[in-house]
């Protein structure tokens, strides 16, 4: 009992501290707006965090490092997961603040769900219809009263973080399927090292435009953009749910928004209002009710 009880507890805490840096994420990609631009952060992001997953990945059986049946799948995860996400994640926050970013993004296992009943054909429960409803009201909260501050104006980089969220759900879905055939390390690995190529050349374009600023305090930023989210993130997820399971890891997934909305105010002085709270716990309260309803 002691040792379960152990086992339990280093999960909860491997799932949070995935969660934690994910929402460190969204406050280095606000605060690096003014020193790169979104094609940028992705290439370089993805290029320190790809150089260490080829080294893990060396490790794996060559099976698992080749590109077979399921390489549609790895290239459609390179493009949507990598390609599409990262830079619209970072334009979003080019235009609107870390706190309405990181509790928008709590929104993407509602999104998940209705994604996977409608793709997939799983079961779409009444508690997962509700969950949804619940949701975009609080996305809806954060929206809306974000617009009636005092000329926040962040309608449209709020809508762009929505898409990105967006894009995330159906790498998620496309992650779910690849993992059926190999480890979660080549499923994630490989999209990343396929999607390389086109975020140098996105970013190649991007500099002539946005410069980038590379001061030390930006390379640091870089540095960590590279390595939280992506590795230290990655590993504590999957550590994480090898020891609560998938349900139970995410559960816990919406710790992300809250993180974010704590972080955002706290490291970057940003405005905590009462519809980021109301919308908060809509999208939590969704989140717990869509993907804790039974399958």
């Amino acid at each position: 009992m002691g040792d379960r009880r152990r086992d339990l507890l280093a999960g909860v805490a491997c799932v949070n501290l995935a969660t934690l840096t994910w929402a460190g994420n969204h406050i280095l990609g606000r605060w690096l707006r003014g020193s790169a631009g979104p094609f940028t952060i992705s290439a370089i992001r993805f290029a320190i965090a790809g150089a260490v997953f080829a080294l893990l990945l060396a490790q794996r059986p060559a099976a698992d490092r080749r590109l077979g049946r399921d390489a549609w799948r790895l290239v459609l995860m390179a493009l949507v997961g990598v390609v599409l996400f990262s830079p619209t994640l970072y334009a979003g926050l080019r235009l609107t603040t870390a706190v309405n970013t990181a509790l928008i993004n709590g929104l993407g296992p509602v999104i998940t769900v209705a994604l996977a009943a409608a793709v997939l054909g799983e079961r779409l429960t009444l508690a997962r219809v509700g969950g949804a409803v619940v949701g975009l009201a609080g996305v809806a909260a954060i929206v809306l009263g974000g617009r009636r501050g005092a000329g926040s104006g962040h309608l449209a980089g709020d809508l762009v973080v929505l898409a990105a969220v967006l894009c995330w759900s159906v790498y998620s879905l496309l992650g779910r399927a690849t993992m059926h055939s190999r480890s979660p390390l080549a499923a994630t690995a490989l999209p990343i090292l396929l999607a390389l190529p086109v975020l140098a050349v996105g970013a190649w374009w991007e500099v002539g435009r946005i410069p980038l600023r590379l001061t030390p305090p930006a390379a640091v930023a870089l540095l960590g953009i590279g390595l939280l989210p992506s590795l230290v993130g990655f590993l504590a997820w999957n550590a994480g749910v090898q020891r609560l399971g998938s349900g139970g890891a995410m559960v816990f997934l919406n710790t992300l928004p809250l993180y974010g909305a704590v972080l955002g105010a706290l490291v970057l002085h940003e405005p905590l209002g009462l519809h980021h709270l109301l919308g908060g716990l809509l999208i939590v309260a969704g989140s717990l009710w869509a993907v804790r309803s039974p399958v």
